[in-house]
């Protein structure tokens, strides 16, 4: 499937919902809404998105320099090459598409948004050297979007400082649930394309890691629900968040003089990348944010939360969870607009409601799937995508299925 293809099916779809309401529901304004959303769009790209990021990635592509100099890079990728090589063999040994894929997943991990883009559109650039067929995502791409766009994170920071701000009595209550939603579908989705691209998934090495990385996530689950109070919880994710931040800028650089690196020559030459990459990705972004935007504006989704509200009702499964509908189903079009979702659900329904919490959940549970696929293939002009939106789609499900569950376990 290219993004052509997938753009092109946003306005169709969107151009037929918004004349259903102009004809059978009378509403004048629709297409309107829908124009006025295309060039507000086309702005956000621009002037929220892009430039905003060019400063974000100056700077993060400027400390990524300096640990390339002083070789912190190459010595933690050579660390998990092993496990690596097995689940991106496409990957040359000791290439540098390793370690940067290793800096983004780190970050990502760690919730550090504005390090892990810098470091995930490097990696996407270094993955494209290494590509055959340079219009056409290879299988080490698509295994590192998928699992991108899974957005395993540990600390679902903005969204717990959003529930204090609107009033939760325990901001952090949802902390669990999102870990348990967003491994979950971080698992499925790798499994599902080391499948597809006939990866054994019972290597020792494999084995090993993922085991490895199941009792940290539950070591971790256990400390923040036996050994932490919840204002103690609260603390932990602000304080080891932002410590964490600061301490790899400054770990950084604290190798780099050890290792006497020029800093400020080795993180001008890597920071004059940032602004390039930021309008490279301009034309992509534009087009699949007006696209996106044109869903959102048509009324589509609300019709798509009644005919499952429908649905379930019919066939006599509970309804509670349907509200959070829109936010699961924007969340793998737009992270602002899922946002919004997640807020007016808290504040709809209330922020510690079963709905205002599982919006949240649901929210924490994935990162923005196409979001990420037009902002990390645009960066290196793919434009045939393969199977790489289905099966970050797959991951995105299995993701929101298990918030789902969880938030019925935890809070109904």
């Amino acid at each position: 499937m290219s993004l052509t293809h997938f753009w092109t099916a946003f306005f169709l779809i969107a151009f037929v919902a918004a004349t259903g309401q102009l004809l059978f529901a009378g509403d004048t304004e629709v297409f309107k809404r829908v124009v006025d959303g295309m060039f507000d769009s086309a702005r956000v790209a621009v002037m929220e998105i892009a430039l905003p990021l060019a400063g974000v990635m100056t700077f993060w592509l400027g400390i990524l320099a300096i640990a390339e100099k002083a070789g912190a890079v190459a010595s933690v990728a050579k660390l998990i090459e092993p496990f690596f090589s097995r689940i991106f063999p496409g990957i040359p040994k000791g290439h540098a598409a390793g370690g940067h894929i290793v800096m983004n997943f780190s970050a990502n991990v760690l919730g550090l948004d504005n390090a892990a883009t810098p470091f995930g559109l490097k990696a996407m650039e270094s993955l494209q050297e290494i590509n055959p067929r340079k219009d056409e995502a290879s299988d080490a791409m698509i295994m590192f979007l998928v699992i991108q766009t899974a957005g395993l994170t540990l600390i679902p920071i903005s969204i717990m400082a959003q529930r204090a701000v609107l009033g939760a009595a325990n901001p952090s209550d949802i902390f669990i649930p999102c870990l348990v939603a967003t491994y979950s579908g971080t698992l499925v989705g790798f499994a599902a394309t080391a499948l597809r691209q006939r990866i054994n998934l019972l290597d020792p090495v494999i084995l090993a890691w993922v085991g490895g990385l199941t009792a940290f996530i539950g070591g971790l689950v256990w400390l923040i629900t036996v050994g932490l109070t919840r204002p103690e919880v609260e603390v932990f994710s602000r304080v080891v968040s932002n410590f964490l931040l600061f301490g790899l800028v400054a770990a950084v650089l604290v190798h780099a003089i050890a290792k006497r690196v020029a800093i400020y020559e080795a993180f001008i030459e890597g920071a004059k990348g940032g602004v390039q990459i930021s309008l490279l990705i301009i034309p992509y972004l534009v087009g699949m944010l007006v696209a996106i935007g044109v869903l959102r504006n048509s009324g589509v989704l609300p019709w798509i939360v009644k005919a499952f509200a429908w649905l379930f009702e019919k066939i006599g499964l509970d309804t509670a969870w349907v509200g959070v509908l829109p936010t699961a189903l924007m969340k793998p079009i737009s992270g602002s607009g899922a946002r919004a979702m997640m807020i007016d659900a808290m504040k709809t329904e209330g922020v510690d409601s079963f709905v205002g919490r599982l919006a949240c959940i649901v929210q924490g549970s994935t990162d923005t799937t196409l979001y990420v696929i037009a902002l990390y293939f645009g960066s290196v002009a793919i434009v045939r995508t393969r199977y790489a939106i289905p099966y970050g789609l797959i991951a995105d499900f299995a993701g929101i299925v298990a918030a789902i569950l969880i938030g019925y376990a935890m809070f109904a």
